[in-house]
């Protein structure tokens, strides 16, 4: 059995430790067909992999690739290779010009090439002309916008950081004739125009969906690839499920960029099976403190996250000092696209799949509140046993103490804030709830569902928990559900703004 990639980003170590490769190659011939791309995925998506196994083609390592599907298929020509990792250069301590400088010198000591240029983009230009003497060069930029997004919470640095990058990449058009190939990726495609406004030939493969599948795993490579890493994360669960398989793809599948083909994360997948454990793992790689904090600050809520419907072109909308949310967690990928609908050119926005969906809503709900990770972890565990048993007192009692950690001056006195805090919170501990459901004579506030019982639930701001319950029984919610065996149990909540609690709450049976 082979073994998993962990921690593998160079091509040539993975083949050469044994290690599984889904095969991507016949992606990569597709685009050498052509000269100039960018590619934005989220972080730990492949996309250092991608541009290793790349360089390893341009390399002219033939025998790194037996058995792969581009084997054959290319004349594996040596070229120089340009290869700069903006993850790998210290911009945070020597500046980013001086960083820039430092890299490009490495490179031509490494190929005999003395650069007299004092600047970053003529010394680029140097570099490139020297090494193509013989073939055209090939240029792969990894994290491109790396000395940009980190700096986002200084925005005088990130712009400054911009217009280096600008100035180095501004080179590249007039440069043509020396290079074979240019390939850019990055998380975000903030500024991308005005970083690459020279460069009017670059291909945005990011929504393409020719190469929709080209990072991440498919359900069929899943299968392929990792049968018997399936079977023994299906032995240490068969007590708890006959088939694995819908609970991978529940919990780590669901990263489309098309919204026709779904893909997983393969950190998640890597994770998983190595552990054998369903865990956050992707998402505990490392989530950006400035995110959860702009939606503190500009008072988000889940409803203006999930299930959200944008244009396609708003996508594309970038600006380092004005950053817009849902664009934002699409390219950071808290976001995908569910569907497309080509005749309106509307895209659905929403979560993933469970380990996005869940580990977001508990990093929101931890920087609202001001109570210790350890005390929050366990409030959560006790509103899961109060509400599974029915105690709906001491259920009420324990959201209102995480009412209580939230300081006053973030709150918002409408029913929209405490009905968004709730639904994340029963997200979170695991219940199947549904929020804003339709029905003929009007809109369900919230259903949960659990073996038992399906609650119906209604919220009112500074009325009465009899008026959400009587609203209930007036438009007939429950009938919507007619068909379902499980007793109805009707759930009225009313908020206090002035105490920001639930305040009063009634039951009835449906």
């Amino acid at each position: 059995m082979k073994k998993l990639p962990i921690g593998r980003q160079e091509f040539s170590k993975l083949i050469e430790g044994n290690c599984i490769y889904v095969d991507k190659t016949k992606y990569i011939y597709q685009l050498l067909q052509q000269q100039y791309y960018f590619l934005s995925r989220p972080r730990r998506f492949g996309k250092s992999l991608l541009l290793n196994t790349i360089k390893e083609i341009f390399l002219g390592n033939k025998d790194l690739f037996k058995g792969l599907w581009i084997y054959d298929k290319t004349d594996w020509k040596t070229h120089p290779v340009i290869k700069i990792s903006f993850s790998n250069i210290d911009y945070k301590n020597l500046g980013l010009s001086q960083a820039i400088n430092d890299e490009l010198d490495g490179i031509a000591k490494k190929n005999n090439i003395k650069l007299e240029a004092a600047t970053v983009g003529p010394k680029f230009r140097e570099l490139i002309e020297g090494l193509s003497e013989t073939e055209g060069v090939v240029i792969l930029i990894d994290e491109y916008d790396k000395p940009i997004i980190d700096y986002l919470d200084a925005l005088d640095k990130a712009e400054e950081n911009r217009d280096i990058l600008k100035n180095f990449y501004s080179v590249i058009k007039d440069a043509d004739q020396y290079i074979r190939f240019f390939f850019i990726t990055g998380v975000s495609k903030f500024s991308k125009v005005s970083i690459f406004s020279d460069l009017n030939n670059l291909d945005d493969i990011t929504l393409d969906d020719n190469y929709s599948e080209m990072l991440g795993w498919t359900q069929e490579e899943l299968e392929k690839y990792f049968p018997e890493y399936i079977s023994n994360v299906q032995k240490k669960h068969s007590k708890y499920y006959t088939d694995i398989l819908p609970v991978i793809k529940e919990w780590y599948n669901g990263y489309s960029w098309d919204g026709e083909n779904f893909v997983y994360n393969p950190v998640s997948l890597i994770n998983l099976f190595s552990k054998g454990v369903f865990r956050n793992y992707w998402f505990s790689t490392g989530t950006p403190t400035f995110l959860t904090k702009f939606i503190k600050d500009k008072h988000y809520t889940a409803f203006d996250i999930e299930q959200s419907v944008i244009t396609s072109d708003l996508l594309d909308k970038y600006k380092i000092d004005n950053i817009t949310l849902l664009p934002l967690l699409f390219q950071t990928g808290y976001l995908t696209i569910k569907k497309y609908d080509i005749f309106t050119d509307s895209i659905t926005l929403d979560y993933p799949n469970k380990e996005v969906a869940n580990a977001f809503s508990k990093n929101i709900i931890a920087e609202l509140s001001t109570a210790k990770a350890d005390k929050t972890d366990m409030l959560l565990v006790d509103i899961v046993a109060t509400f599974t048993t029915n105690n709906i007192e001491k259920f009420i009692s324990n959201i209102n103490t995480l009412f209580k950690n939230i300081p006053y001056t973030i709150k918002d006195e409408t029913e929209k804030y405490f009905h968004s805090i709730f639904y994340m919170v029963m997200r979170l501990v695991g219940f199947k709830i549904e929020a804003e459901i339709l029905t003929i004579d009007g809109r369900i506030d919230a259903v949960v569902k659990t073996e038992k019982e399906i609650y119906i639930l209604e919220f009112k701001i500074n009325q009465s928990a009899t008026k959400a319950i009587n609203q209930i029984k007036e438009k007939r919610y429950a009938d919507k559900y007619s068909d379902d065996k499980r007793p109805k149990v009707l759930l009225g909540l009313n908020f206090n703004t002035e105490t920001k609690m639930i305040e009063d709450y009634e039951i009835a049976e449906g």
